[in-house]
């Protein structure tokens, strides 16, 4: 660490004055707008209006941007004072995701703002809003959680102004009333004839409706039916050679579809789509034809968030027939194959492959559709809105003596939107861990942060998934405040009888509270339209 004393003198100085600011517009936003009251436990479900009062709610929002713009400021100053390429690193993560915050909460006050306006929306005020606003939550945690294992005297002044933006965001969350019904308790268990029906999955074929015509078409028409705006080819036989190189010629800010067709072939980088990148398409030549592949992870002193292979932030994003992957192996613990914090995207066809922290949903609202997602310890995790349908969910071998979890669901209050719904999809072992029978322990989930939700239906459960179905994060931290529900899953492994006894497990037997966890209606309304000439059901019931 090269650094002076002086330095760190005037580290401290700026952080002090950096929370006294912090500090007093916490106390001017919650005494001058009335609400120093407020909980964050959840809005009244009779109240008919989005938010308390447009002025009042505006007044909140902008203040928190103000102060994400000052701790912003004081976080840069660390940039270039120290030589520990983690700690770097880290400090990198806190930025960028101040910024995602401060865009998230800018986008809230737009919408709130122009009532009429369309730019980055589905149409549905509250949603968008609490979409938004639950992401610009979680960013701090993140920041936060990047700091493991560096210099905790840093971490320590970082994290004092990061706790104050979150008290001022997580007010801002509250005053945005949830109006759907809550899933907080299970009806009478039904009779035993109860059924466990099998999907037919060949009648699942639409999309989200907040996927345009245009797109649900490009991702069913063939690679070669599709007019890509730049090709990436490692022959050079396409416009460029690397995906790196695609993305960053295409347009900023764009506001139509603009595809990029990377032919098959291993690409070994690292690839990043900003947040300025929107409505990017990449397409492949198949799963396992067209493969991005990298090897950053935590033991490299690579953060869980900058260890992606892929990680994309630019809204709208879609990717069809592509491989991403991260070769670090299980001895380098995390190891990120592909992050999301591109709200309103969509994965189709995808590979996903890695070992610990495989896929990073990282925040916003997400679909993943006839994917393959491979791994070992929480494979699945972060704190987006998020389902996964008609997916393939493989566990693989790990360390020795290790056991495996499937999903670690980061959410962290209860106004949050988010959560993980995985539905038809087949949960079994990958070919490694097969070969050694059931001796490795594999849970469905596990809960990274206090209010952690996930839910699993009608999907396939091989025997890998051990008769409790779920495992403690440690000790009975959030077991009485996660949601943990499963619905008309069937196999081996889908047995309710030996299921863990904690009060947020809920085995859910009724159709109606099901479906708050459907495309339909936890992903922002009415999601699920046609696709053009196909068969398909458009909700839970078969």
């Amino acid at each position: 660490m090269a650094s002076s004393p002086s330095f760190f003198i005037t580290l401290i100085i700026l952080s002090f004055l950096s929370f006294c600011s912090v500090h007093n517009a916490l106390v001017s936003s919650f005494d001058d707008d009335g609400f120093s009251g407020h909980q964050s436990s959840g809005c009244s479900s009779s109240s008919s209006s989005v938010v308390p009062s447009s002025t009042e709610f505006l007044t909140s929002v902008r203040s928190s941007i103000e102060q994400i713009r000052d701790v912003t400021s004081l976080v840069s100053k660390y940039l270039n004072g120290f030589d520990d390429f983690r700690l770097t690193n880290a400090i990198n993560d806190c930025v960028d995701l101040l910024d995602f915050s401060a865009d998230e909460l800018s986008w809230t006050a737009s919408a709130t703002e122009n009532l009429n306006g369309k730019d980055n929306s589905t149409g549905n005020r509250k949603s968008d809003l609490k979409a938004w606003l639950s992401a610009a939550l979680g960013n701090q945690e993140t920041c936060i959680d990047g700091f493991e294992g560096t210099d905790s005297f840093i971490k320590d002044i970082i994290g004092t102004s990061l706790q104050q933006v979150t008290s001022l965001v997580k007010n801002v969350l509250g005053m945005v009333c949830d109006q759907v019904p809550s899933p907080s308790s299970s009806p009478a268990k039904p009779s035993p004839g109860h059924p466990s029906r099998k999907l037919m999955r060949a009648d699942v074929t639409n999309f989200p409706s907040w996927m345009k015509a245009a797109d649900r078409r490009l991702l069913q028409a063939s690679a070669s039916g599709v007019s890509a705006n730049a090709v990436v080819a490692a022959d050079g036989s396409g416009t460029h050679t690397s995906v790196m190189d695609a993305v960053l010629a295409s347009p900023d800010h764009g506001t139509s579809r603009y595809v990029i067709y990377v032919k098959r072939g291993v690409y070994k980088e690292n690839v990043e789509i900003k947040k300025k990148k929107w409505n990017l398409m990449m397409i492949g030549d198949g799963m396992g034809a067209t493969v991005i592949s990298g090897n950053r992870n935590f033991v490299d002193g690579w953060t869980t968030f900058r260890s992606a292979t892929f990680a994309v932030a630019g809204r709208g994003f879609i990717a069809r027939d592509i491989t991403f992957e991260n070769t670090a192996g299980p001895e380098k613990h995390q190891a990120v194959a592909l992050r999301s914090d591109s709200d309103l995207s969509a994965f189709f066809r995808c590979g996903i492959h890695g070992y610990q922290d495989t896929l990073y949903a990282h925040s916003l609202r997400q679909f993943y559709r006839e994917c393959q997602i491979t791994g070992t310890v929480d494979f699945i995790f972060g704190n987006g809105a998020v389902i996964l349908q008609n997916c393939q969910i493989l566990a693989k071998k790990g360390l020795p003596n290790q056991k495996n979890t499937i999903t670690a669901q980061g959410r962290k209050d209860p106004n949050q939107n988010t959560g993980f719904s995985i539905q038809f999809s087949n949960i079994s072992a990958d070919s490694d861990l097969l070969a050694l029978g059931n001796s490795t322990q594999t849970y469905l989930g596990r809960p990274w942060k206090q209010y952690s939700r996930t839910v699993f239906m009608k999907s396939y459960m091989s025997s890998m998934i051990r008769p409790e179905g779920w495992l403690e994060w440690q000790g009975d931290f959030a077991l009485d405040t996660l949601y943990y529900g499963e619905y008309m899953n069937y196999g081996p492994g889908a047995g309710l009888d030996s299921r863990v006894k904690w009060p947020g497990y809920h085995p859910i037997y009724n159709s109606t509270q099901a479906n708050y966890f459907s495309v339909a209606q936890f992903l922002d309304g009415n999601l699920w339209l046609p696709s053009t000439g196909v068969k398909y059901t458009a909700g839970l019931e078969i």
